[in-house]
């Protein structure tokens, strides 16, 4: 009989929270340091503390010791990693739960992940890919003149290439690192994406694609989103040198999906964590933030730190649940309440063989049905065993988040079957993870930003509260929503505090 595996969040008190940040979580320990928990009643008094021990948390962390200054990261779960995990698999393997790909552009978290000696590989792209709509299997090759685009009829085809041209044009319009100064910006974040949609995308053919587009990037519908953020989005999927594009997000060759990390991505905010020993607490929700003397009191499970500065290194929905005195400015807790977590989980069947790649298959489905709407093949390099890694997104993630896991198991096993045949009914095992009943996330991968909350409240997102400032992958220029924004994100906060100092 196949084993499966929920990881579930540990009970939280009414006003505990979080430490996790960066990019996406489950149950696998921090190892290889001299992290752990709080002793009863710690205290310690540092430079800067950290509240969160993901990508960004950790970046800001090492950045600052690099500086000079003392630091204590405080980490609400058993582990490091935040929204980056890697799940344990009843073979002795493991899959990832989170954050897992990477691709050009994507230069810091690359950098960091070298710099740890953390090693890539290409993500399995090898035969076609399927498209399975109204009922049918078209296998398709993506290296033909279409690309990785599915082959839907011509007229569709046509129009989802001129609304992504004018996707991508209009992101050229929006500044990074403030949005809400685009020229449209207030035409732009007074619609959803869905109107815009609505309005251009008119071949249904060419509304599917955008609309499985959308909810593969955002783990959100499109009437929830605000087209101006799905624009400053693709406009951040790109680097100094290189303007985002919608087709850098969504491919897997030459895309954000192109490579996975050799051990798994959680390998690098464990190793990164390693280097910072016993300044990262686990086991540690921050309760409050408060302010007196000049300094600041960070209360969490265990510990108390007195710091000159603090960095919150989380979701801002999730950040609003610690306790501040004084209160945040209005503006960055409206902020808060406005931006909410999209709602993702990963499904992976494991099998004895990648058996989908025999029938010249490479795992990677776009269906306009089921519970799982795209998936790709999550076996290891050497292919020693299979693994099929569905996404759960959006309106079917929350249509499950109350399901127990044999209701998912059974749902995602009858889409796998449907495009891979009967073999895909049998796994050894299966893992689920859901984000949004994840205690310390609520959901992922990225808090997004609804019609009218970032011209009205955008210039909140990294602007200091007294000697409180923001990290995150939510509030990075470039890669806004992925390990490298994450990285990105700390890497600004802690040259901004350096200065501060």
């Amino acid at each position: 009989m196949a084993r499966e595996r929920q990881h579930q969040p540990r009970a939280l008190s009414r006003r505990s929270l979080l430490g996790g940040a960066a990019a996406a979580a489950g149950a696998v320990t921090l190892t290889g340091t001299a992290a752990g928990p709080a002793s009863a009643a710690s205290t310690r008094d540092v430079d800067v503390a950290v509240v969160g021990g993901g990508l960004a948390g950790l970046t800001a962390a090492r950045d600052l010791v690099a500086g000079g200054r003392t630091v204590a990261v405080l980490e609400a779960r058993d582990r490091v990693g935040g929204r980056v995990v890697n799940l344990p698999l009843a073979n002795g393997g493991f899959s990832e739960g989170g954050g897992e790909f990477i691709g050009p552009t994507q230069d810091r978290i690359k950098a960091l992940a070298d710099s740890l000696g953390v090693a890539t590989f290409t993500t399995y792209n090898t035969g076609k890919n399927l498209l399975y709509k109204d009922g049918k299997k078209t296998p398709y090759a993506t290296d033909g003149i279409l690309g990785s685009v599915p082959p839907i009829d011509a007229a569709g085809l046509a129009n989802a290439a001129i609304v992504q041209a004018s996707l991508d044009d209009m992101a050229k319009q929006v500044p990074v690192d403030a949005p809400w100064t685009a020229a449209k910006a207030a035409e732009w974040d007074k619609q959803t994406f869905e109107s815009w949609l609505n309005a251009h995308a008119v071949i249904p053919s060419a509304k599917f694609l955008l609309d499985v587009a959308c909810t593969s990037i955002f783990s959100a519908q499109p009437r929830e989103l605000s087209l101006l953020f799905v624009l400053f989005y693709i406009a951040a999927a790109g680097n100094e040198s290189n303007p985002g594009t919608l087709e850098r997000l969504t491919d897997t060759a030459n895309g954000a999906q192109e490579s996975r990390f050799v051990g798994g991505s959680q390998q690098v905010p464990i190793k990164l964590a390693a280097t910072l020993g016993d300044r990262v607490v686990l086991s540690a929700p921050v309760h409050s933030i408060a302010r007196s003397g000049g300094k600041y009191l960070v209360t969490a499970d265990g510990i108390t730190v007195t710091a000159k500065k603090v960095v919150v290194a989380v979701p801002p929905p999730l950040a609003g649940r610690i306790v501040f005195d004084p209160l945040l400015p209005a503006s960055r807790d409206q902020l808060g309440q406005r931006m909410p977590m999209g709602s993702i989980g990963k499904a992976i069947a494991v099998y004895d063989s990648p058996f989908w790649r025999a029938d010249g298959l490479n795992g990677q489905v776009v269906s306009d049905s089921g519970v799982v709407r795209s998936t790709f093949d999550n076996s290891p390099p050497d292919a020693s065993y299979g693994a099929l890694m569905g996404f759960i997104e959006a309106d079917e993630m929350r249509a499950h988040d109350a399901s127990g896991v044999d209701e998912v198991k059974a749902a995602v096993l009858k889409d796998y079957a449907a495009y891979f045949g009967d073999k895909a009914k049998s796994p050894t095992s299966f893992v689920l993870q859901r984000w949004d009943n994840e205690g310390f996330s609520r959901g992922g991968p990225v808090a997004y930003a609804p019609p009218g909350v970032l011209t009205e409240y955008g210039a909140a997102l990294r602007k200091p509260a007294d000697g409180i400032h923001w990290a995150g992958t939510e509030t990075s220029t470039y890669w806004n929503g992925f390990m490298d924004g994450a990285v990105r994100s700390g890497e600004r906060v802690a040259k901004e505090v350096l200065a501060a100092l």
